[in-house]
Formats: C-alpha cells, sequence, structure tokens
C-alpha cells in the first residue's frame, strides 16, 4: 500500500481532480490517537487495491487541522478521528470513522 501526503488545500484539489480519473481514499489520521493507530493498521493489512483501483492519501490532522476542517467542509461530512473518505468524481461517495474503518467496506463505494 502506497500512501500520499496530505499537506495543502492545493493537495485537496489535486485529489479531487485525481479522483475523476480513479477512486481516492483520504484516510484523517491522528498521530495520538490508538484507535487512529489501529484503524490505520488494519486497514494497511486487509489492503488488496492497485493504484489503479484506489489511490491512499494520509492527512496527519495534528499537523494539517486546516486542511482536515477543508476536507469537512467541502466534502460536507461531519470531521471525525479517525476517519476514511472515498472520492470519485470529486464527491464523497463512502465515509466510515474509528473501527468501522475497514478494507472490504470500501469495494461497493
Amino acid at each position: 500500500m502506497k500512501w500520499y501526503p496530505i499537506t495543502s488545500l492545493e493537495d485537496v484539489e489535486t485529489i479531487i481532480d485525481r479522483s475523476r480519473v480513479t477512486p481516492c481514499l483520504i484516510f484523517k489520521h491522528s498521530t495520538t490517537c490508538p484507535i487512529s493507530s489501529i484503524a490505520k493498521k488494519r486497514l494497511e493489512m486487509e489492503w488488496d487495491f492497485g493504484e489503479e483501483d484506489l489511490e491512499a492519501y494520509y492527512l496527519d490532522l495534528h499537523r494539517f487541522r486546516s486542511v482536515s476542517n477543508h476536507i469537512a467542509d467541502h466534502f460536507g461530512v461531519e470531521h471525525e478521528s479517525p476517519q476514511v473518505l472515498v472520492i470519485r468524481e470529486g464527491k464523497a461517495t463512502h465515509d466510515a470513522s474509528h473501527l468501522s474503518i475497514r478494507a472490504n467496506a470500501l469495494l461497493p463505494a
């Protein structure tokens, strides 16, 4: 599994553009939360997608809180941590948080 970092609002715009070609996953991670670490590790262990199926992007909530807030506002989802969003055609088609984050749950999205 390859993670692409999200560090700016421009990165979010890039994800929106990329999602018109291939679906994109945004993982909003709290580096100080044990549940977030469990969710991230489990997602990595279960990952069975090629980059042409789903590109994975990672956001450190503590370092880039304003970017996280922008993501919540732009995609119309309530902020949670940890949280995953699947972006297709510029829109969030799936979101999950905490221990509901599972790779197999991403298939329908």
